[in-house]
């Protein structure tokens, strides 16, 4: 692949709206029922006059960077598509990218290519966690964590979150008690956390860290949305802090949250300590997961390489899209909180008040707004009567849809 050159001062349109029909999007062309483990059911809704508006998934409503689509462009005139394995050029935009981005020191050898963070996820609780064995989480939480645990027939064990004044904190006396326990095998760090859009400090990191440390406690931090960060606020990469951290930890990296790449899966973890490394490799070569996307590997060395430009536009522009719905519900919507986030594009609403329960508040959201939100209850039982919304879309998006939302609860009135 030739060397991209891209001007860093080009400005990117994310008020432009992209007609996603006919491509397979899970987020515009498909639903679900009310279980999340149910299969996906087509839909056209998001289509018609008046259409329903997805905001759930984390999945963007913007173009990818430039040189991305370039280099795409270029590998698809190459016209054969072959099995494809990262080359020494996709090491180095790894490590490039995570000293550059993140002042976070990683080694090539460290990196464990896999077809996305979920997947991985789910053959990491394979690997490490036998039958009947317990996996810690923070809930609420990612709703996926949920299903690594269950599929994989392990205990599930909750170090739910504190809410305290529109704002999260890990409840660290909980967790010394749960990480005691001899079956408490892994724990899953959600870092910045969804959905509550928390960018963890260092000191509460560390904390984290000793606590499973000194429990033989193996932890799997989930960093997908670490390079999405508020001015203000800073990413801690996990293993950065900590050499002893770094050797009882696997980290879970992509560019897919970033710059909006989910549908080519790629994935990397990052694991320095070779004894837990080779039991995954493993797990890998058992299920046949040789090789990766031939259009991830190009898509993830342009990205990486020449994508930081189309970043902080991004971030400025969904930093925007926050402001103007901070300010909208306040003035509007009072009896819905906000919790700002301080990391993802993803923002956390506080609909108690409403005094619903969660199929009514379903219902009010997706039949009567006509809003296509994540409800809070998939992210556990902490997550009862809130609503995730995603804002990385155009801001005539986010406008109409809070417009919807201010009239469904006018309605009710």
């Amino acid at each position: 692949m030739r060397n991209l050159e891209w001007k860093a001062t080009m400005k990117y349109n994310f008020d432009a709206k992209i007609n996603r029909q006919g491509t397979n999007s899970l987020k515009w062309e498909f639903t679900h029922s009310q279980s999340i483990l149910h299969p996906w059911e087509q839909t056209e809704q998001c289509f018609e006059e008046n259409p329903i508006l997805p905001m759930w998934v984390a999945d963007m409503d913007f173009a990818c960077p430039r040189p991305v689509i370039e280099a795409l462009h270029e590998r698809v005139e190459q016209g054969v598509f072959g099995y494809t394995v990262p080359s020494e050029s996709y090491y180095d935009a790894v490590v490039q990218w995570m000293k550059r981005r993140h002042q976070w020191d990683i080694r090539p050898e460290w990196i464990c290519t896999t077809p996305g963070v979920v997947p991985a996820i789910y053959m990491l609780v394979r690997t490490f966690v036998a039958p009947g064995e317990k996996v810690l989480i923070q809930p609420p939480v990612y709703h996926p964590f949920f299903g690594a645990i269950k599929y994989n027939k392990a205990e599930l064990v909750t170090n739910p979150l504190v809410y305290d004044n529109k704002s999260y904190r890990m409840n660290f006396k909980d967790l010394e008690e749960k990480a005691k326990d001899p079956k408490v095998k892994m724990a899953i760090l959600c870092s910045p956390h969804n959905p509550v859009g928390r960018v963890w400090s260092e000191e509460e990191l560390r904390r984290f860290g000793e606590i499973c440390l000194n429990n033989n406690v193996l932890v799997v931090s989930d960093e997908i949305h670490g390079d999405l960060i508020y001015p203000g606020h800073q990413f801690i990469p996990f293993t950065s802090i900590d050499d002893d951290f770094a050797k009882n930890t696997i980290v879970c990296t992509a560019p897919s949250k970033t710059f909006n790449l989910a549908g080519l899966q790629v994935s990397n973890l990052i694991i320095a300590n070779e004894q837990i490394y080779m039991p995954f490799d493993l797990t890998l070569r058992s299920n046949g997961l040789h090789f990766l996307n031939t259009f991830g590997v190009t898509a993830l060395e342009a990205a990486y390489n020449a994508g930081e430009e189309w970043l902080n536009q991004v971030i400025k522009y969904i930093e925007g899209n926050f402001l103007y719905l901070e300010k909208y519900i306040s003035q509007h919507i009072p009896l819905i909180d906000v919790i700002k986030p301080e990391g993802t594009y993803l923002v956390w609403l506080d609909c108690r008040e409403l005094e619903m329960n969660q199929w009514e508040l379903k219902e009010l959201m997706l039949e009567n707004a006509k809003i296509y939100t994540d409800n809070g209850f998939i992210f556990g039982a902490e997550g009862e009567g809130f609503e995730r919304l995603n804002i990385a879309c155009p801001r005539s998006i986010l406008v109409e849809a809070l417009k919807r939302m201010k009239a469904a609860i006018d309605q009710l009135k």
